[in-house]
């Protein structure tokens, strides 16, 4: 089991140190948080049940020295939260294309004027955005490129889903989120064999030519942004931030991810 564990991080970990190595991180300061993460993670989700999480427990779990896990646990560091502004905007998009308000009698977005009236870029962003100001919500989207500012100042929406590409700060955000979402399921699934499990699949051929790989790659593209076009839609209706009527109980996050993949076998790792 061992063996196999270690084969199966392995994994996981080659594209996260490319992408460290990529940007300048070197071993040690992966050690550090990792020493972290590895005590915060005991802490708060290791305890015995009706005791107390001790710091001598931590150190059994972790094999990290008492010392340094109360040293760690003395000095907490901050967290920055970045979702809120990716949800803000992703409720401004579906706003834009699903609301009637905004939306041409063919059903798609409208161009819209910055203006301060009932049916213009200010009124979309007050709707579902709440007292972010539309001026920063704009410049946010046209940054990104998914919303251009036509010749005679009308807004245009130019991409259906909130993907920051042009910036490497707001890209690591979201790999973070992806990334774990889909590590959360995968321990779920492995944590809960025999019950019922959390949809994981995926699709794979190892020996496609370039040219099948060109066509599959639209397709997926076209095939997957229209069911996530259609989740989005169920989604936003319970959502209470997106539709105060939405009732019910308790507070979730939940969510469909999908990711396209490709490389040449003759390159591709054999580990």
């Amino acid at each position: 089991m061992n063996d196999v564990l270690q084969q199966t991080v392995t994994k996981m970990l080659r594209p996260l140190v490319r992408l460290l190595l990529r940007h300048g991180i070197a071993w040690g300061t992966l050690t550090d948080w990792l020493k972290r993460l590895y005590i915060e993670t005991a802490a708060a989700e290791f305890t015995l049940e009706g005791r107390k999480q001790s710091v001598s427990r931590i150190a059994v779990l972790t094999g990290i020295n008492r010392k340094e896990v109360k040293r760690v646990m003395d000095n907490p560091v901050a967290t920055r939260n970045h979702q809120t502004r990716h949800n803000r905007a992703a409720r401004v998009i579906h706003g834009w294309l699903n609301d009637p308000d905004f939306t041409t009698a063919s059903g798609e977005p409208a161009p819209l004027r910055l203006g301060t009236g009932n049916a213009d870029f200010a009124a979309l962003v007050k709707r579902y955005s709440g007292d972010i100001p539309s001026r920063a919500l704009l410049d946010e989207l046209l940054r990104a490129g998914i919303v251009a500012q036509q010749q005679d100042g009308n807004l245009q929406l130019l991409e259906h889903a909130y993907i920051p590409c042009q910036s490497d700060t707001d890209m690591l955000y979201l790999a973070g989120d992806s990334v774990r979402d889909l590590l959360e399921t995968i321990d779920y699934n492995l944590d809960n064999a025999g019950s019922s499990s959390r949809l994981q699949l995926s699709v794979v051929y190892d020996n496609l030519p370039h040219e099948a790989v060109e066509r599959f790659r639209g397709l997926s593209r076209e095939r997957a942004t229209a069911l996530l076009q259609e989740m989005d839609q169920f989604l936003s209706r319970q959502d209470r931030d997106s539709n105060p009527q939405s009732t019910g109980s308790g507070r979730y996050r939940a969510g469909l991810g999908i990711y396209y993949f490709e490389e040449a076998e003759d390159d591709a790792s054999k580990t």
